[in-house]
């Protein structure tokens, strides 16, 4: 049986095992399982021997192109960017394709919805109990006050509010999808235009009274406006499976040997 950290030999050319313990840094693993890093590195290192063999079979020359400002390719990227250059050839894609996916996930290219929300913030920190129910009961006091008297909002806000926004309220601004915190975010798409929400939202910040002022769904937008985006993505996507394609090939007639391409690492190849 082989040690866990060993050479990889590709097609007689070896990859020192040191050379693969360095890659493995750029690939994540679980802690108790650090063989899965070594195992994409070294994957990944066969890859680019396979790919760098081809292009001295293919005689192409290096020629670093800048990739960044003042920074160049090295010899070995340029290489394997000529090989892909000259061996991929990636599916067209078209209009009926770009179609095909705005019909499909018309949710995917919609405006995003828009929410003009107030809150008055009791501030507890997560792990402190005797703040999180103090914060809870206040709460629940202001929120009794507003039964009586909801126009009382902006000046209670401005009295107890240890967010900010008390100076002006406690309005929020327009949000939108990933602004503020999911607890927060569910509670707001829950409401109503002008409703103040009758239980407090607790928040990893504390616990908080909210009003919903405005909202504003989002709409779908038109096929033209989105077309370019699809187009990239499936185009990215078309070349992506042409290197995939160009790999495979590659590795079915090479020989390998310390490293199992026909295994998986963590429940998918790598």
């Amino acid at each position: 049986m082989k040690p866990l950290f060993h050479d990889v030999i590709v097609n007689g050319e070896t990859i020192a095992s040191a050379a693969i313990i360095a890659e493995a840094q750029n690939h994540t693993a679980p802690v108790d399982k650090p063989g899965y890093a070594w195992q994409a590195a070294a994957r990944a290192l066969a890859v680019r021997t396979l790919l760098l063999q081809e292009a001295q079979r293919a005689n192409l020359q290096a020629d670093p192109q800048e990739v960044a400002e003042g920074k160049l390719e090295t010899d070995d990227e340029s290489l394997i960017r000529a090989l892909l250059d000259q061996e991929l050839e990636p599916r067209a894609v078209d209009e009926a394709d770009c179609r095909a996916i705005y019909d499909k996930m018309p949710e995917k290219f919609r405006s995003p919805d828009l929410f003009e929300p107030a809150h008055i913030l009791f501030m507890a920190k997560p792990g402190d109990a005797e703040a999180r129910h103090q914060a809870r009961v206040n709460a629940l006091a202001i929120l009794e006050a507003l039964a009586a008297d909801p126009k009382r909002f902006a000046r209670l806000a401005k009295e107890n509010s240890d967010c900010p926004s008390r100076d002006n309220g406690g309005s929020l601004g327009q949000i939108s999808d990933g602004d503020t915190v999911p607890e927060f975010e569910a509670a707001m798409k829950s409401m109503s235009e002008g409703e103040i929400l009758p239980t407090p939202v607790e928040t990893r910040y504390g616990f908080h009274v909210i009003r919903l002022d405005a909202k504003a769904e989002g709409a779908l937008l038109p096929f033209e406006a989105v077309r370019p985006r699809i187009q990239q993505q499936l185009e990215q996507l078309a070349w992506a499976q042409s290197a995939n394609a160009l790999t495979h090939r590659l590795v079915a007639e090479a020989e390998i040997d310390g490293i199992d391409f026909s295994k998986k690492i963590g429940g998918g190849l790598q």
